[in-house]
């Protein structure tokens, strides 16, 4: 038991740092219970789960088929796009597919054949899912980036939408606004939409291909250059207003308002060589479960939370039935580093409240002052008493019966006054007690 006590309280801690863990089982001399954490599910690649849009209509090259040239060869129009030939083709889709053998494939615009009117189109991304940022937004352009465009975000599934970030090869003449980069921000405007020349200017089409949102740079402002501080990113997130929803979205919105030229000018009479061409879009971050979850899923057709401290709901934002004795809310990153779960807890009863023992090693052995709730039932009034108790601690995360005899002879009971929340019991450490377990159209 000794044993199995100092190999948890070594491990847990590492294995909470990035918050991947929701709750742990706790035995105590005066029971067993759940101990419960804030967590987050991990980062992934959110182009997986995507649904786009591009308009308006009739936008995509292909329909009727059409001649272009690219900016290295203007007077070479021998390239065709045609959307009834697979090998002509370039749909919305090839946007977001694997590219084999380093062979681009690419969603591509008309040309600007209707000059001076202007060529506009919009790439909608949509999650059906609040999502949160982790890392940059990266665009892949071929045969050229937008002189103009910009980039919006929207929180309510595309009914309202917000700039994110205007990017011209003149800020000033394009939008009105001076240029400015993301790594001359400070702590007070880390979340500021701004302007950005660096990936406008024309520098040849194969030499400068992406245009960035660049998530990192923000974070590196609280977290430093190597984003090593992640404490004090975290602190800042829950205590600086709008920055946490700053790197939140349901969807995001590519308005390219103007192609690559190429030089300063349009030349009108060669028009094929003014067209829009994305082969690729990177979009990095996580599920947004309010500190509530540790695993996103995608089940019919959109990513859920799977939901642990009582909670339920798609970004598990509400209590569970039978679970809202007080009012929900969202867990929190402070106080580090394990935060606090701020879990929902059922009428009359102190489950979902437990606080994290301080744990003290000595030589022989492990305690831990834990604090226990015991609740009276002629006035359901609550006292507090504090206890000196060997503790052993073990992670979980899917149901199992209420008690489970293991290899070793270990014994798994699930809380009697919550058997449904049992999880998974994965193995046994060197059969000692308790288990260790893991588990576009328009602005507006």
């Amino acid at each position: 038991m000794l044993y199995l006590a100092a190999l948890l309280v070594h491990c847990v801690p590492l294995a909470m740092g990035q918050y991947d863990i929701c709750k742990s089982w706790v035995t105590t001399d005066d029971g067993p219970s759940w101990e419960f954490y804030a967590c987050q599910p991990k980062a992934m690649r959110m182009k997986d789960y995507v649904t786009v849009r591009v308009d308006p209509a009739g936008i995509t090259c292909g329909n009727p088929p059409e001649r272009f040239c690219t900016h290295e060869n203007p007077y070479l129009c021998s390239d065709e796009c045609d959307a009834s030939n697979p090998d002509l083709a370039h749909p919305p889709k090839l946007m977001f597919d694997s590219e084999d053998e380093g062979l681009a494939t690419y969603w591509q615009s008309v040309t600007w054949r209707r000059y001076p009117e202007p060529l506009l189109a919009n790439i909608t991304l949509s999650w059906n899912k609040s999502i949160e940022l982790t890392d940059d937004i990266v665009i892949t352009f071929e045969y050229g980036r937008p002189t103009i465009m910009m980039l919006e975000k929207s929180l309510d599934n595309g009914r309202t939408w917000h700039p994110y970030q205007y990017y011209a090869d003149d800020c000033m003449e394009a939008f009105s606004m001076p240029a400015r980069r993301v790594r001359d921000l400070s702590t007070t405007s880390a979340n500021r939409v701004l302007c950005t020349e660096e990936y406008s200017r024309w520098a040849g089409s194969k030499k400068e291909k992406t245009v960035r949102f660049e998530v990192r740079d923000r974070f590196a402002i609280f977290a430093g250059p190597d984003l090593k501080n992640m404490d004090n990113l975290y602190t800042r997130l829950e205590s600086a207003k709008g920055l946490k929803d700053f790197f939140t979205v349901t969807d995001l919105r590519m308005r390219l308002l103007r192609p690559a030229l190429g030089g300063t000018y349009v030349q009108r009479e060669n028009l094929y060589k003014y067209f829009y061409a994305v082969s690729n879009i990177e979009v990095t971050g996580r599920c947004k479960c309010n500190l509530h979850a540790n695993l996103c899923t995608f089940k019919e057709g959109s990513l859920q939370c799977e939901c642990e401290h009582n909670t339920t709901g798609q970004d598990c934002g509400k209590c569970k039935k039978n679970f809202r004795s007080r009012s929900w809310r969202a867990g929190s990153y402070l106080p580090l580093p394990n935060g606090s779960p701020n879990a929902c807890a059922a009428a009359g009863s102190a489950f979902g409240t437990y606080e994290r023992p301080q744990r003290v090693n000595t030589a022989k052995t492990t305690t831990a002052k834990t604090t226990t709730a015991k609740t009276t039932t002629a006035k359901t009034t609550t006292t507090t008493s504090t206890t000196t108790s060997t503790t052993t601690t073990t992670t979980s995360s899917t149901p199992l019966p209420a008690t489970t005899t293991q290899p070793g002879g270990c014994q798994a009971p699930c809380p009697a006054q919550e058997p449904g929340l049992c999880s998974s019991f994965s193995c046994c450490v060197g059969g000692h007690g308790s288990l260790l377990c893991r588990m576009i159209k328009g602005h507006g």
